[in-house]
Formats: structure tokens, C-alpha cells, sequence
């Protein structure tokens, strides 16, 4: 660690997290979809509506996203967009904490979800209760916390990040001083901490699914595939990530596999990813980074089972029937805006 910083895992104990099972989606004809889509982009355009879809989810609905005007992106890009659209109902794909993002940035905008239900093993494991406790036994930190959470933990921060910009927001923070309360997701807290030496203090939560990766696995992997560049998210183990040759947020591993010249590559994270990347670079090699080892039972499976909630069918339903909304009270989305807008303007400003 640079400079002698510290790295401290907090003392909390977390509430145990119900992970659901894959849900089984029956295949559709190829006729009854296509007929799906249509009805579905019929009522986006007579609800004067807009379609949403993180990189995460099935490949039906980021594929509809886009032929309809919405798009397919990373959890702030999704919220960014729909903000920025003229469009009065915001229909998100993804989960829960990502609707509530959208309707803190779009209170007066009506925000529905396919999968309300569906949430986040980070956010789960970060109430806001046991996080305002460890917020208030270190006054003198400041509170960073990653996009996946809840509204309330948002308001309790002083900065929200995404994995694209934790980096350069904590290089900001060290420089002028500054002591860090990270959470949730303790692997990219470690990753960002790693980088920068500032001290941190990490709230002990992870991604069911990043967090299945297995460092000996892809140790035997990368030695089938040698040519293969490994492509990693930070939510990872640290000894997954310290094999990548690339760690990034979403946006980066697209662009990686589009723009480096390996023909083949490792990928370390949820498999959803695989649409977008397919789409930009078809020529191109993907492998699932492994999850389990040989004769283990695969929990996760490179795939988030609360993502997987999203279907074609669950988004007609809430486009006819209006169930699915969010809501989050104006007065606690006006706080959780505060830091959300503090690292967009951060972000405008380092584009300049």
C-alpha cells in the first residue's frame, strides 16, 4: 500500500442475504416474441415512454432498448439517459437500487420496473440502519459509496461513484487530505484503496456474483487459452484481479473487447455483458471467466439471478397494467441527489 496508508475492514455484522434461484424463463417461438416486441414498443410510444436496459440484463430487452430509442448501459448511463429524455415514463431494466436512481434524478417523471422486486446482494447487505450506525462512529471520514445502493445510504454519503470514476474520485479526495468511509462492495473498496494508498475504512459487503470467481480456475484457463486477454471487473477477489489484464467497469470491458487486438478473451463478470460485446466486436472469442471449481455445484453461474427477473413478459405486463412503479419521497431524493450530481459535475469537469 502506498505511503504506509491503512486499509481497515469494518466491524459490522451483516444481515444474511436470501439469494434467489435462476428463475426459469421458457424460450418463446421466434414468432410469438417478435410479436411481443412489437405490442411492447407500441405501448412505449402511445405512453410516451422510454426503455432502459442495463448491460446485465437479457439480451431480448437491451436488443429492444435500443430499437426503440432507449438504451443499454451502465447503472449511471441508464439514470444519465432517462434524466436527460424527454420522454415522461421511464421503464427500467435492471434492479431495484438503479430504478430508485432514476426516479432521485427524474422525481417528477413516473419510473417503472419489469422486476421491482429484484434487488442487489450490495445493496441488501447495506442497510441503512447499520450503515448510519458506522457513518456515525467515524465523524471524521468521508463517505464514499458505490451506485449500488439504496436511496437512503445514498443520502447518508457524501460522494455516490461508480466503478468508472471511483478511482479519480478517491485520487481527489487523498489529495486534499481526506479520510474514506467506503462501501458497500469491499473488493472494489480494496481495488481503489490498492491504487490510490489513501486510507480507507471497508464495509464488508460483495456481488454474489463477482465474488464466485475463482483465481484457480482462471489460472487453468488462461493456460488453455494463452493468447487470451483477461478481462476483469473490481468487484472481484483481489487474486482474480491481480491475472487481469484489464479491470474496469462495464464500459471499459466492452471497450476493451473492442478495441484490443486479441482474438480471444477471459471475461470477469456477469455474462449479460456478452450481448453488448458480442454486437460491437462479432469476430471476437468470449469465455466465461470460471465461477466454481471441478465437481462444485455453480450458484451463480457468471449471472445474476435478480437480473434475470427482467423479461419481455414482465415488461408488457407493467406497460398494461402500471404495477412496478417507484417511488422514492422528494425530500430524501433531494438529498440522495446531492452526491450523485457532486460526482456528475466531477465528471464534466474532468472531461474539460
Amino acid at each position: 500500500m502506498k505511503n504506509g496508508a491503512r486499509e481497515t475492514l469494518a466491524d459490522v455484522i451483516l444481515p444474511r442475504i436470501a439469494v434467489p434461484p435462476h428463475p426459469f424463463k421458457p424460450e418463446l417461438p421466434a414468432a410469438d416474441k417478435e410479436a411481443l416486441k412489437e405490442r411492447i414498443a407500441a405501448m412505449l410510444r402511445q405512453q410516451n415512454a422510454v426503455l432502459v436496459a442495463h448491460y446485465y440484463t437479457d439480451g431480448d430487452l437491451q436488443d429492444l432498448a435500443e430499437a426503440t430509442g432507449g438504451c443499454v448501459a451502465d447503472s449511471l448511463e441508464m439514470a444519465r439517459f432517462a434524466a436527460a429524455h424527454p420522454a415522461q415514463t421511464l421503464v427500467v431494466a435492471g434492479v431495484r437500487f438503479m430504478g430508485e436512481t432514476s426516479k432521485i434524478l427524474s422525481n417528477e417523471k413516473r419510473v417503472l420496473m419489469p422486476a421491482p422486486e429484484a434487488t442487489c446482494s450490495l445493496d441488501e447487505g447495506c442497510p441503512i440502519d447499520l450503515f448510519t450506525d458506522f457513518c456515525d462512529r467515524h465523524p471524521d471520514h468521508t463517505v464514499v459509496v458505490y451506485a449500488n445502493t439504496s436511496a437512503e445510504v445514498k443520502a447518508r454519503s457524501h460522494w455516490v461513484v461508480t466503478s468508472g470514476i471511483a478511482l479519480s474520485v478517491v485520487k481527489h479526495l487523498a489529495e486534499k487530505g481526506e479520510k474514506i468511509l467506503w462501501g458497500p462492495d469491499r473488493h472494489l473498496g480494496r481495488y481503489v484503496q490498492r491504487l490510490t494508498g489513501v486510507e480507507m475504512i471497508l464495509w464488508p459487503g460483495s456481488c454474489v456474483v463477482h465474488e464466485d470467481f475463482k483465481a484457480e480456475g482462471l489460472t487453468r484457463l488462461r493456460a488453455l487459452h494463452p493468447q487470451a486477454a483477461v478481462l476483469v471487473h473490481p468487484e472481484s477477489p483481489e487474486e482474480v484481479v491481480a491475472q487481469a489484464d484489464v479491470v474496469g467497469s462495464t464500459t471499459a470491458l466492452i471497450q476493451a473487447v473492442r478495441d484490443l487486438p486479441n482474438r480471444e478473451f477471459i471475461v470477469a463478470t456477469d455474462a449479460g455483458i456478452f450481448n453488448k460485446m458480442r454486437q460491437l466486436a462479432p469476430d471476437k472469442i468470449l469465455l466465461g471467466a470460471p465461477t466454481a471449481g471441478e465437481g462444485a455445484t455453480c450458484e451463480s453461474c457468471a449471472r445474476c439471478p435478480w437480473m434475470e427477473m427482467n423479461s419481455l413478459q414482465k415488461l408488457a405486463r407493467v406497460l398494461e397494467t402500471g404495477e412496478g412503479e417507484i417511488q422514492v419521497a422528494p425530500e430524501l431524493a433531494a438529498r440522495a441527489r446531492i452526491p450523485i450530481q457532486r460526482m456528475l459535475d466531477f465528471a464534466a469537469a474532468l472531461k474539460k
